[in-house]
């Protein structure tokens, strides 16, 4: 049984990856948020944690790609992440709650929680609790979603009324070298779309032919997908999927 529904606004088409970043707008960053609601598209970001257990707006898991620091992001606490600048802009790493301040509902939300398990299991919890808790309140449109299903049964029992989804791929041994192949195979066929009480699934986008990908659009489930490139690579992927999550062009 689905849980609540994917808002309409998702499927007005054009999610930007990350925010809608390029030069001189890192991704991620507010800037990137900023030009999103500028144009009126919907944002996908990334939620790590700070050392003190903030919400941060941070894809990699250390600071070494995006800004001049390195090491763990989750060794650094809120503050200080706030002080280390994002490569190629102005403004420092933002927590969840600066984005929802920004964005004020004007567009969807599309809310990435990155797996700190380490293996896709139950490692999980206070991260989802830190998103939960920046978004109580808060009235804009958005969904949540991760590629570890642990983290998305959080939601399901802990904020019930949150539109919930899972990431999802072909896994293939060669981008997935960390985890195991039963893992990666499980994860393949998707089969905690139901249990979880998931509305929609966000997939690798040259994977959408996949046979359990069309049994779920079949059966009713929202599809995103992700990254989409080129207006091409859109044209293409929109035979199958509701909305593209994009970066590099203008849709």
């Amino acid at each position: 049984m689905m849980g609540p529904a994917l808002p309409p606004a998702f499927l007005k088409g054009h999610i930007a990856h990350r925010g809608l970043h390029g030069p001189g707008v890192p991704e991620n960053s507010l800037a990137a948020y900023a030009a999103a609601v500028e144009i009126g598209v919907g944002i996908e970001l990334d939620i790590q944690p700070s050392a003190d257990g903030a919400a941060m707006t941070f894809h990699d898991d250390v600071l070494d790609r995006l800004t001049g620091e390195a090491g763990p992001v989750a060794e650094r606490d809120a503050k200080a992440l706030a002080g280390i600048a994002l490569t190629g802009g102005t403004g420092g790493i933002p927590r969840l709650g600066e984005a929802l301040d920004l964005v004020a509902g004007r567009v969807p939300l599309l809310i990435e929680v990155k797996d700190q398990d380490g293996a896709m299991g139950p490692n999980v919890g206070p991260l989802e609790d830190a998103v939960i808790a920046a978004l109580d309140g808060y009235a804009g449109d958005v969904a949540v979603m991760s590629f570890n299903p642990h983290s998305v049964a959080c939601f399901r029992d802990r904020a019930p009324h949150l539109p919930r989804g899972l990431v999802t791929a072909r896994f293939d041994a060669k981008h997935w070298p960390g985890l195991p192949e039963a893992t990666r195979a499980r994860l393949r066929g998707i089969p905690d779309f139901e249990p979880l009480g998931c509305s929609f699934i966000s997939h690798q986008g040259n994977a959408l032919d996949m046979a359990r990908v069309l049994e779920l659009k079949a059966a009713g489930a929202a599809i995103l997908c992700w990254t989409i490139r080129t207006r091409e690579q859109e044209r293409i992927v929109r035979q199958i999927a509701d909305a593209v999550t994009f970066e590099s062009y203008l849709p």
